[in-house]
């Protein structure tokens, strides 16, 4: 009988994800609520569009910004815990192997099969920390290329949710209708997107996409209506 090699399929861009929802998410609702906005106050579409760009543009920049130093600030903590750990274990060593024990025998190892793994860990100073970093902390070490990555991730996601509420008022003449038009497409995109990162991620579609329209809907009319009350 042939044998089938055992296959497993496990998400692990979790990060590129967070980036892309952090992106699209913000470029669907804040430049639909700009254009919305500006309709309100019977402004022509040639103004909406390069005002609406002028935002992409913006946006993309400070959000891309953001997701930079949030990526750098990550690397820059998980060093000094790094730097910390490892000092910890020269100058108290009997403490951070009592550590590790407890955390050993809370998983449910037996004493002296703790005390096993204990010694093969403290015979690597850098293995030992690297337990501690993840075990005791929670932390995993960052990618070295995670932060220019996130700004670009941030920022073309940012672009292409920008463009998709502008995309009517490019098209149609008649402001009233491009409205209409660009909160139809809107609320599309938003159901699109919250199925599309539910099937990346493994959760289930149909209440991602319903949860993705419904938070974003209720950001974009928040956002429409403080446009429409300064305008």
């Amino acid at each position: 009988m042939a044998k089938h090699a055992h296959s497993e399929r496990h998400f692990l861009a979790s990060e590129t994800v967070r980036d892309v929802v952090i992106g699209m998410s913000d470029g669907l609702t804040v430049p639909f609520a700009l254009a919305a906005g500006l309709t309100g106050a019977a402004a022509q579409g040639h103004i909406i569009v390069t005002a609406g760009f002028a935002e992409i543009a913006a946006g993309a920049i400070a959000m891309g910004l953001g997701g930079y130093l949030a990526a750098r600030t990550d690397a820059e903590h998980y060093r000094s815990e790094y730097r910390r750990e490892l000092r910890e274990t020269e100058e108290t060593p009997e403490e951070e192997r009592r550590e590790v024990r407890l955390i050993l025998t809370e998983q449910g190892l037996d004493e002296a099969m703790a005390d096993t793994v204990v010694d093969a860990l403290s015979r690597d100073p850098h293995r030992w920390v690297d337990f501690m970093m993840r075990f005791e902390l929670g932390l995993e070490k960052p990618d070295s290329s995670r932060a220019p990555a996130s700004a670009v991730t941030i920022a073309a996601s940012y672009v292409a949710g920008g463009i998709i509420p502008l995309l009517p008022y490019m098209l149609i003449a008649e402001i009233g209708l491009a409205l209409r038009a660009s909160i139809v497409l809107t609320l599309i995109a938003l159901a699109v997107f919250g199925g599309v990162k539910a099937w990346i991620t493994g959760a289930p579609p149909l209440r991602s996409a319903i949860q993705t329209v419904v938070i974003g809907g209720i950001a974009a009319g928040a956002a429409f209506l403080i446009a429409r009350a300064v305008t």
